[in-house]
């Protein structure tokens, strides 16, 4: 009866509802140091990718083409602190990269709006706001010399995209939002388990194996405990369970990954591989990740 009445509010009491609710839990678990990570960044000679962390665990991405100065930000939840990290790196932010239509990550757009002129608000779904460049699987967009091209991956929303993000002999990134965590997937809220496969076997598992990969939530953590319980034996997963405690006791990001780690290390990525199938009693990788899904929804840390 809750969820009825809820969804018969009124848009815009449903947003101020959904933020508080968000802004909640995130002092809650970080309390008056108001983040969950310090802000970091990955720099490469063309591209710089600033890690700013965001509510409770979110993630929100500056990324900046070196040569040209332009900036886009991924999933800008926190408008002021987009706002300060653009003034800081002294760059030009033209675009908004949006993965999917959640308040947690959506919920600013309409905000830096506000703050910045004419910025295009990308994203693959009309609930998100002030949407105003839909995008489509393989549509391709230019931040400066940086490439980005457009992956439609359905499942934990019917119109979640991932950015992947290609400058010659530069590493490639992909910011995958909430269908591709590290060690993890997204719940299976608007799709199903055929279509988490193809985006993860499929789409993001056929980039290369040296892509880093972004994120929408710090959940390396918990997400790794469910895959040592998953495989015991798997020793990169006992070793990167080593390696995140230890990030994450100075208060690092655990991100990036890369799509190989997500390989040796993700069970929603090694759903066709024979140990991870005997887990859950199973013999076709589709039906793996259906039960390895229903499984990681009850599970307890």
């Amino acid at each position: 009866m809750f969820n009825s009445l809820f969804r018969a509010c009124p848009t815009w009491l449903e947003s101020q509802v959904t933020a508080a609710y968000f802004k909640a839990k995130s002092f809650s678990t970080n309390g008056f140091r108001g983040t969950h990570s310090i802000c970091s960044t990955v720099q490469q000679s063309d591209m710089k990718v600033q890690i700013l962390p965001a509510l409770q665990d979110n993630y929100m991405y500056l990324i900046i083409d070196e040569e040209s100065r332009e900036a886009a930000i991924v999933d800008p939840v926190d408008p002021n602190t987009v706002a300060s990290a653009v003034e800081k790196n002294n760059v030009n932010l033209t675009k908004v990269l949006t993965t999917h239509h959640h308040w947690d990550h959506a919920g600013g757009n309409e905000n830096l709006c506000k703050k910045f002129n004419n910025l295009q608000v990308y994203g693959g779904d009309d609930r998100i706001g002030a949407l105003n460049c839909k995008v489509k699987q393989g549509d391709t967009i230019k931040i400066g010399n940086l490439e980005v091209t457009c992956l439609q991956t359905p499942c934990h929303t019917s119109g979640h995209i991932c950015y992947y993000i290609t400058n010659g002999s530069e590493t490639p990134a992909v910011f995958t939002g909430d269908t591709l965590f590290a060690a993890g997937c997204g719940r299976f809220f608007e799709g199903t388990a055929e279509q988490m496969y193809k985006a993860l076997i499929e789409i993001l598992g056929k980039l290369p194996d040296e892509t880093n990969v972004y994120c929408g939530h710090e959940y390396t953590e918990n997400n790794l405990k469910f895959a040592v319980y998953v495989e015991p034996e798997n020793q990169d997963i006992l070793k990167k369970i080593e390696w995140s405690r230890e990030k994450r006791e100075k208060q690092e990001p655990t991100v990036p990954s890369t799509i190989g780690e997500e390989k040796r290390t993700n069970p929603f990525m090694r759903v066709h591989i024979p140990s991870v199938m005997s887990h859950v009693n199973e013999t076709d990788a589709i039906k793996t990740m259906e039960a390895l899904r229903k499984e990681k929804d009850s599970f307890k840390c």
